[in-house]
This record gives C-alpha cells, sequence and structure tokens, in this order.
C-alpha cells in the first residue's frame, strides 16, 4: 500500500488533477490519496486569530477541512473512493479502486495526536502509513524540494510541518518528498 499526500497548495494546478488521474487509473485499491487542508485549513487559521479559539477547536476543524478537500478531490476524479476507517480501506482494497482518505473519524479519534499547527496534513499522512502498514509515503509538494537538504532543513523552509521527523523516525516506510510536476516518474 502507497500513501500520496495531495497538499492543499496544488488546487488550480494542472498536476493536482494528473496526480488524481493517475491514482484513479494505476491505484489498482493499493493507494490512498491524503487531502491537505488547502483554502479550507486557510480559513480555520485566520477564523482562529480572529476569534482567538483553543487550540483544540481548530484541530477540530482543521481536520475537518481535510475532509472538505477529500470531497473537492472525489469531485475532480470521481472514479476515486472515499474511506473513512481502517475497514472501509480495506474494503475499497478489495474493490481495487483508488482511495481518497476522510481523516475526520480516525484522527479526532486519537487523543495522542497533538492539537497544533505543528501536526498537518504532512504528519497526518504519516501517521496514517504506520496505522495501515504502508510500503510508500509520497508527499507531494507545490514547490521543489532542494535535494541538499534534510528533513530537518525542510521543516526549516516551511516546506513540511514540524511534526513530520517525530512521525518518521524510526518508520518501517520509505518516505518522499516530491514537486507536483514528478507524476511523470511515478506513471
Amino acid at each position: 500500500m502507497w500513501v500520496i499526500k495531495l497538499g492543499g497548495s496544488l488546487l488550480g494546478s494542472v498536476e493536482l488533477v494528473r496526480w488524481l488521474n493517475l491514482v484513479a487509473q494505476h491505484g489498482d485499491g493499493k493507494v490512498i490519496v491524503v487531502p491537505g487542508g488547502g483554502i479550507f485549513a486557510d480559513a480555520v487559521r485566520q477564523s482562529q486569530q480572529m476569534l482567538e479559539m483553543s487550540e483544540a477547536c481548530a484541530h477540530h476543524l482543521a481536520v475537518l477541512a481535510m475532509n472538505q478537500f477529500g470531497r473537492l478531490l472525489i469531485d475532480l476524479s470521481p472514479d476515486l473512493a472515499t474511506a473513512s476507517s481502517e475497514l472501509e480501506i480495506a474494503e475499497r482494497s478489495w474493490q481495487h479502486r483508488g482511495i481518497v482518505w476522510m481523516p475526520s473519524q480516525m484522527v479526532l479519534a486519537d487523543t495522542e495526536i497533538a492539537h497544533s499547527w505543528d501536526v498537518t496534513s504532512d504528519s497526518l499522512a504519516a501517521w496514517l502509513a504506520h496505522k495501515i502498514h504502508a510500503e510508500k509515503l509520497i508527499l507531494v509538494k507545490s514547490r521543489k524540494p532542494d535535494v541538499n537538504v534534510n528533513l530537518h532543513g525542510m521543516v526549516q523552509q516551511a516546506l513540511v510541518d514540524r511534526a513530520l521527523p517525530m512521525y518518521l523516525k524510526e518508520s518501517p516506510f520509505e518516505c518522499w518528498i516530491v514537486d507536483k510536476t514528478d507524476h511523470t516518474s511515478f506513471s
């Protein structure tokens, strides 16, 4: 099983549709797309600053923002199927369908996940990869990662979230951080 995180910053790019088409055509029940929060999570961040909402409330709303972006991904690529639980992931795999994960059910049930902006869809994709025993985690970014920069450097450049190194510590899967145009390497 592979987990591919498609960030919300890809919204409006032709590459987003190309990644979705790749998963729909070749996923065969072995690829799960983790949606970023995108403009929906940005709205939560702005609201938190304006309203002084708690970290717990912002975390909850940001995870729901990932669900919203996931619903948008399904609209862009209707051949993909949604899954909200490990059971639904297994069912979609048996159906040989590409999967878009709707994270709220699983993530909000896990009280060990920090309620912080340090944990974004990057870390939640790694969390899911652990949970389902994935072979690979691919984080698709809207800007090209510098091959000479390590993971901690990518955190400093705000390319990945601050909690990702912790979620990747001793991970049994490979993690690739790629540019949005790298879909051609996987087709």
